[in-house]
């Protein structure tokens, strides 16, 4: 008998001991159903991903939030509410959605963005705008004779700050007296770059300008040579943009070997 109540002890601590690595496994068990430890980790990785950091303060959190999902999925699965068409469809085009992210996320890691070809791109930058800057104002109206009129009124004497802030029709810069600040030349329609390079410093066009916006009155302000940020300082901003150019190129090369019908 002793033997027998010895075995069955042996039996039962050794169960415990290999029970144990299970247990601690799982998160908790609800309702009978194991909710693993895995969750955690999935929901902290996702949170991580958002740029949301996670302190050991939110840890107990998390926890009751898996443990919250898990019965809102008992019950959900309770009233087969997953069975449904459109459940269905939806969670197709979820696994579409995560596959499409992976591959993404896979391209960009094999094909990442190198320092020569944002040198490159940075280089091509400063060479399309090198040379000068203008700083210029403008009061902007919908009629040939508004301006006219306009024109008149400074060569009187008017302030043109005032007078952009009441008429001018550009929201951008009528609130702050027609001032577009620093700019290349390029940065403008061409009727309006033309008309303000042929200006010297403080003088206003003679004649309206037409573009496709109305009819402006332009006066500069002053001119400089470019003054263009180094490459530190968009460097991400270059690689992003070329990042998006490969996937794009990506896509098109998938396209263009792809059978469609």
């Amino acid at each position: 008998m002793k033997k027998l109540i010895h075995s069955a002890l042996a039996a039962a601590a050794l169960f415990s001991v290999l029970a144990a690595p299970a247990a601690a496994q799982n998160l908790a068990i609800v309702n009978g159903k194991p909710v693993p430890s895995s969750r955690v980790d999935m929901l902290v990785q996702q949170l991580t991903r958002t740029g949301r950091p996670v302190t050991p303060d939110m840890m107990a959190q998390i926890k009751e939030e898996i443990i919250v999902r898990e019965l809102f999925m008992q019950e959900a699965q309770r009233l087969q509410l997953d069975s449904s068409e459109d459940f269905k469809n939806q969670m197709e085009l979820t696994r579409q959605s995560l596959l499409i992210r992976e591959l993404l996320a896979h391209y960009q890691k094999n094909n990442p963005v190198t320092d020569a070809e944002i040198q490159a791109e940075y280089d091509r930058f400063v060479a399309a705008n090198s040379g000068q800057e203008y700083h210029a104002r403008h009061i902007l109206v919908e009629k040939e004779d508004e301006a006219k009129a306009i024109i008149a009124q400074l060569k009187k004497g008017a302030k043109f700050e005032q007078i952009a802030k009441k008429q001018s029709k550009d929201p951008g810069s009528g609130a702050n007296g027609g001032d577009l600040d620093w700019a290349a030349a390029g940065s403008y329609v061409k009727e309006f770059s033309d008309a303000m390079v042929k200006l010297t410093k403080g003088k206003i066009t003679e004649t309206p300008v037409k573009t496709q916006f109305g009819y402006h009155v332009i006066r500069l302000d002053g001119v400089r040579p470019a003054k263009l940020p180094q490459l530190e300082d968009v460097k991400p901003q270059i690689a992003q943009q070329l990042q998006q150019q490969k996937l794009m190129k990506f896509q098109d090369d998938l396209r263009a070997k792809a059978k469609i019908e």
